[in-house]
């Protein structure tokens, strides 16, 4: 027997060795895959409320521009984790699924800030 590993079982073991950073556990559900269980839980949420007519336009991850590119920096971007326009409030919202931890980054409560001033209408929940 070998003590080597194959390629794949290192491929693996690397994987099973990576910690994220706040101790959540990435999460499969219907092919879809989020970040945490929270997220998971609060996209099926959505989906029953989409079912029910309550929502419509559920997307998840879209991406809205903050800052444009310039001539020697990128973008500056926001992902969301859903998206939709809820009918009752006859309004676009903006969801983003945070731990009390990640809620404290300085780089997300920027860009919070910047997508707040920049899309004011649309309403921005944190889960």
């Amino acid at each position: 027997m070998s003590n080597k590993l194959s390629v794949f079982e290192y491929k693996l073991l690397g994987k099973q060795s990576k910690q994220k950073k706040f101790g959540n556990i990435i999460n499969f559900r219907d092919g879809d895959k989020f970040d945490s269980k929270k997220e998971m839980n609060r996209y099926l949420e959505l989906c029953i409320r989409k079912s029910a007519g309550e929502i419509k336009s559920l997307d998840r991850q879209r991406v809205f521009l903050l800052i444009p590119k310039q001539e020697d920096e990128r973008p500056v971007t926001y992902k969301s984790d859903f998206y939709y326009y809820d009918n009752f409030m006859k309004q676009e919202v903006v969801e983003d699924v945070k731990s009390v931890a990640t809620k404290k980054i300085a780089s997300y409560i920027i860009k919070r800030k910047l997508f707040k001033i920049k899309y004011p209408d649309i309403i921005f929940l944190e889960t």
